[in-house]
């Protein structure tokens, strides 16, 4: 099998394995109890805590573990809106992940106002636009730091910038960023910020949440846990194996992005070069160095999809969060692509364990696959 959907989810390493394992098998006690065996599984909770506040540049109590990216997304917005007299209003860039723009309808089916900040035909948000739409004040404004589809790297820094002088609080769901390219939390000056450890080699079913320290915060989920934000008891073997995949991104990382960008350009260089009318969608600006997202001529995702998985190569159209039916990309389509290009889009991400010959197989592949259905649709 030759994985490029890493950004649907990652392998976890052999590191996570042993350090999920040994905290169902050894460290398995309550980190809230008192006795020894409780401390030893604080102490693990502690180190796991230290090694993602240090890959995301921030303090260790800024950290607060959730079950996913999803439910993070979630308990930003709640927090922002329940400040008391905070405007009941939200802004939210076009291309945010499903589940972000999900939770966002759903405030504003309790009458919270959502604004979208659009994007250009690269798929980066319009910064210059931000001012107008928080002429009246907004309780938050959520940007993701690169987009999981064109893997398109967002103008954040800007985006602060404009908030921070109106006054509104900023969310970055940096989910798809973290452990690609440097993420600083404290230099970026967010309240909130967004992350999961599937993404990076880590287990699924867990991810945090960062809170800028003094800000205010009202829990969604009462209890004692994560310093009162988050309450239940934590999931420690999914914690444990969150920090070891955050210590091996942080010390990989600068090697690991620079390897990976090749392979990407390399497979975008040959497709280009072996078939006639490949679209790559956000080749002109900085992307993830492992996202490539491409469209065939007029061919629709499932055809190539499909041409993919008999040869054993796993490839997405889109976000695998929103697979599986027939609608077209909404991050394509708040970029201007026509409504059948965007149902053509097929995603590529790849990660360090992808190999030059994994690319030279894919590319084979599409070439011998393609080309004929190609030819027969530029003739038609």
């Amino acid at each position: 099998m030759i994985y490029l959907d890493n950004n649907a989810t990652t392998r976890p390493l052999p590191a996570v394995v042993a350090a999920v394992t040994a905290a169902l098998s050894t460290d398995w006690a309550n980190p809230s109890s008192k006795h020894p065996a409780g401390q030893a599984a604080r102490s693990l909770l502690a180190d796991a805590r230290g090694a993602v506040a240090q890959l995301l540049g921030a303090q260790p109590a800024e950290v607060v573990f959730t079950a996913s990216a999803t439910e993070s997304n979630a308990l930003a917005l709640h927090a922002a809106l329940a400040v008391p007299g905070a405007p009941r209003r939200l802004v939210v860039s076009a291309i945010e992940h499903a589940g972000l723009l999900q939770a966002a309808r759903a405030w504003a089916a309790e009458g919270v106002e959502v604004l979208s900040l659009p994007v250009d035909a690269h798929g980066v948000a319009v910064a210059a636009a931000l001012p107008g739409l928080l002429a009246n004040g907004a309780a938050l404004v959520s940007v993701m730091a690169a987009n999981n589809e064109t893997g398109a790297i967002q103008p954040v820094a800007e985006i602060v910038r404009l908030a921070n002088a109106a006054g509104v609080p900023v969310h970055i769901d940096a989910t798809q960023a973290a452990g690609r390219i440097p993420v600083d939390f404290a230099a970026l000056g967010v309240r909130f910020l967004s992350v999961s450890a599937h993404k990076l080699h880590g287990p699924k079913g867990v991810g945090a949440l960062l809170v800028k320290k003094g800000a205010p915060f009202v829990s969604r989920l009462p209890g004692h846990q994560e310093r009162k934000r988050r309450g239940g008891t934590e999931n420690l073997p999914g914690i444990a194996g969150f920090g070891a995949a955050a210590r091996h991104a942080l010390a990989a990382m600068p090697e690991a992005a620079a390897r990976v960008a090749a392979l990407r350009d390399a497979l975008e260089a040959g497709l280009r070069a072996a078939l006639p009318g490949v679209r790559v969608f956000g080749a002109g600006v900085p992307r993830l160095p492992n996202t490539a997202c491409l469209a065939f001529g007029s061919l629709d995702a499932e055809v190539v999809l499909q041409r993919l998985e008999r040869a054993g190569i796993c490839a997405s159209s889109g976000s695998a969060c929103s697979a599986g039916g027939t609608a077209a990309s909404h991050v394509l389509l708040a970029m201007g692509v026509a409504d059948g290009a965007a149902r053509a889009a097929v995603r590529f991400s790849l990660s360090a364990e992808t190999t030059p010959g994994d690319i030279a197989t894919t590319i084979e592949t599409l070439s011998t696959a393609l080309a004929p259905l190609l030819a027969e649709a530029l003739t038609a």
